[in-house]
């Protein structure tokens, strides 16, 4: 602080200081003590790294998430849905707001507003975390301190059951299916996603290792096919089971390698809503597992695959996970038996342990003493 200066009203205290880029900042406040105040917490964010110039604060809320938007590692389903969520729920509260007036304590009131609207803790989170996004950009780029998204009370998330159909179960559903049989059995029995299904082409099809080579996938957004890498880029080979050699022989034989593998009855790429439409919920009803989704095939191959005995790493690599930890994660139930099996091989392991000892003791019971003959 320089100086002090008379507005006409009174005297008033004006503070400043000279940021790293040459710029002075300055204050005007009606007592000396708070102007001492202010410079000392500047010069305390500036000591711990909290320092933020206040005119880059001057920004909206909106402002940042036009820059949010452009994100080049979004799918084109992800990028929907996080547009959709910021377009319906996020904008109209913060939008308009600067940065500086976004608050941890209004986040909150917030969340717990969306909670009593009757939404779903999953949608809350949704909507929480695309507001945390922006905030978390506007962060990295110097415009606040810390994200105050951060921290927040959330409701806690209610993990549907999985259903994992039987091999029984998947023999009737395939045989509902008809002359699509095919297509149940492959995600069923492969795990592939159905827009990596969609996408395969007869070229990707190794007969001699009997392989899927998954290179890319297919997915319709608002009406549009939108082509792109595998979920998190894992290209990888997967394998098939040797009694789907005949059906696959009979899509590849004289067929052109850019044809696609599994086509729609009109010979385009098979879409999920018009399959779903077309034959596959009748033949889930018709089956006995109404409701039941082309993906919860996929929960089905990571099922039958660990009940086979397959590892984790297999499975893992079968499903195209980025690293095995995604897969016990996502399918730890599956993995439950073997706390039964480590149960069984710890009293096992007691068990021969006793045996061991009868083994040793009993020779020594039967020795005695006899008294001292005279």
């Amino acid at each position: 602080m320089k100086g002090r200066r008379c507005d006409g009203v009174g005297k008033r205290w004006r503070a400043r200081y000279v940021n790293a880029e040459g710029d002075e900042r300055a204050q005007i406040f009606a007592t000396k003590p708070q102007a001492v105040e202010w410079l000392d917490k500047v010069a305390g964010d500036i000591a711990s790294g909290r320092y933020v110039d206040p005119q880059r604060q001057v920004i909206t809320f909106g402002e940042v998430a036009e820059a949010w938007k452009v994100n080049p590692s979004w799918t084109a389903t992800t990028r929907e849905r996080n547009l959709s969520v910021l377009r319906m729920h996020v904008l109209p509260r913060w939008g308009d707001l600067r940065l500086s007036a976004v608050k941890h304590e209004d986040l909150q009131i917030w969340v717990n507003e969306l909670v009593a609207s009757g939404l779903s803790s999953g949608s809350v989170r949704k909507i929480v975390g695309v507001a945390r996004g922006v905030l978390q950009m506007a962060m990295r780029n110097g415009r606040v301190s810390m994200n105050p998204a951060d921290h927040l009370q959330l409701p806690r998330q209610k993990v549907a059951r999985r259903r994992y159909l039987t091999v029984g179960q998947v023999d009737r559903l395939a045989q509902e299916a008809g002359s699509h049989e095919v297509i149940v059995l492959v995600l069923a029995y492969c795990g592939l996603r159905i827009g990596e299904l969609s996408a395969l082409r007869v070229g990707n099809v190794d007969r001699v290792r009997r392989r899927f080579m998954v290179e890319a996938s297919v997915t319709e957004v608002n009406g549009e096919l939108v082509w792109s890498d595998p979920k998190d880029h894992q290209r990888r080979s997967v394998p098939w089971p040797r009694f789907l050699d005949d059906e696959i022989d009979a899509l590849i034989v004289g067929r052109d390698a850019a044809d696609l593998l599994f086509p729609s009855p009109r010979g385009d790429v098979l879409r999920v809503r018009n399959m779903r439409r077309s034959w596959f919920d009748r033949a889930a009803r018709d089956a006995g597992v109404p409701g039941l989704t082309p993906h919860e095939l996929r929960h089905t191959a990571a099922s039958i695959a660990v009940s086979a005995g397959a590892s984790v790493l297999a499975v893992q690599r079968m499903l195209g996970h980025d690293k095995p930890s995604t897969t016990l994660n996502v399918y730890s139930d599956l993995f439950d038996h073997d706390l039964d099996d480590l149960a069984d091989r710890l009293a096992a392991a007691r068990g021969q342990h006793a045996a061991d000892n009868l083994r040793t003791i009993a020779p020594l019971a039967m020795m005695t003493v006899d008294a001292e003959v005279a």
